[in-house]
């Protein structure tokens, strides 16, 4: 039995406004930066710059994933959405490698910087920022790849508060060391918001559980249904970042004789648990009934 689900919200108008925004400010940050001798300016503008290409790959999967199922690609290309997840999350850690690499090279040759120029561009970065990630706040806890760009946003609105703070600090204190240290602190913080999405993007393209779904918990109603002596080979799995599929073999002693049983199991799998896509075979027979994929650890 196989259930169907309406198709996404569409973010696209989000994705424009979103990608046009922070392209412009990469290069108003990154010319200032040189030009004020801040190398947290320019690591914030060259993160803000994979951001950008983020949100291009995010795009274009929330695109793709719309796109109708083919007689080669019977799902079409939903897995797309989380290969986009998976690439932002690594785009960004190349990033941040570069940028950690340039702020240890800072350290021992610390340079002036202008701070009223860095406290005002990455003032401007605050506000572009935080009204970006505020676009992806309504899809952020249901879409990995919404999450995604919501995530990369709130954090360099973040990170451009940190920059304003040090344009301060060097204006008071003269410490030049401060723009380098700044720089680590972003490589640090973002580095530790990114692991997660690394995480799960990662477990959903190898096929695991999505982490909002309990497999024990879907396993333990299937057994509670009526007339089901056992369940086994369930497996439970991301078809994108928004929708999810299941199959599963239901041993029953006596089977139902219409598609009614299978039509509520399939609408309980999806109000419970969020199962867009259940498949379910049922097999005639008591607990223990021999099937070649009765046993938990076969694929």
């Amino acid at each position: 039995m196989h259930q169907h689900n309406h198709e996404p919200t569409s973010y696209n108008r989000a994705f424009a406004i979103g990608v046009a925004l922070n392209l412009g400010f990469v290069v108003v940050e990154a010319v200032y930066g040189f030009l004020a001798g801040s190398l947290a300016l320019v690591a914030d503008a060259g993160h803000n710059l994979s951001d950008v290409v983020s949100l291009l790959l995010a795009w274009g999967a929330a695109m793709l994933a719309r796109r109708r199922p083919t007689a080669t690609r019977t799902y079409g290309y939903r897995k797309a959405t989380v290969l986009a997840a998976l690439g932002g999350a690594i785009l960004l850690l190349i990033a941040l490698g570069a940028i950690a690499w340039e702020a240890i090279g800072r350290f021992a040759h610390p340079a002036p910087v202008e701070e009223i120029t860095v406290i005002v561009v990455a003032g401007i970065g605050v506000l572009v920022n935080a009204f970006t990630a505020w676009l992806f706040l309504a899809g952020r806890k249901r879409d990995l790849n919404l999450r995604s760009a919501y995530l990369h946003m709130a954090a360099d609105a973040g990170v451009s508060v940190g920059v304003v703070v040090t344009g301060v600090v060097i204006m008071f204190t003269r410490w030049y060391w401060v723009d380098p240290a700044v720089s680590l602190a972003i490589v640090a913080i973002v580095l530790v918001g990114t692991w997660g999405l690394l995480r799960d993007s990662f477990n959903l393209a190898m096929d695991a559980v999505p982490t909002r779904i309990k497999p024990d918990e879907v396993r333990e109603y299937l057994e509670s249904l009526p007339g089901v002596a056992e369940v086994h080979d369930l497996h439970i799995w991301a078809m994108s970042t928004t929708e999810s599929a299941m199959t599963a073999h239901l041993v029953m002693p006596t089977p139902p004789e219409d598609d009614g049983f299978l039509q509520n199991v399939a609408h309980e799998l999806h109000q419970r648990f969020d199962i867009e896509h259940p498949t379910i075979q049922i097999e005639r027979g008591d607990k223990g009934t021999t099937c070649e994929l009765a046993e938990n650890d076969r694929v």
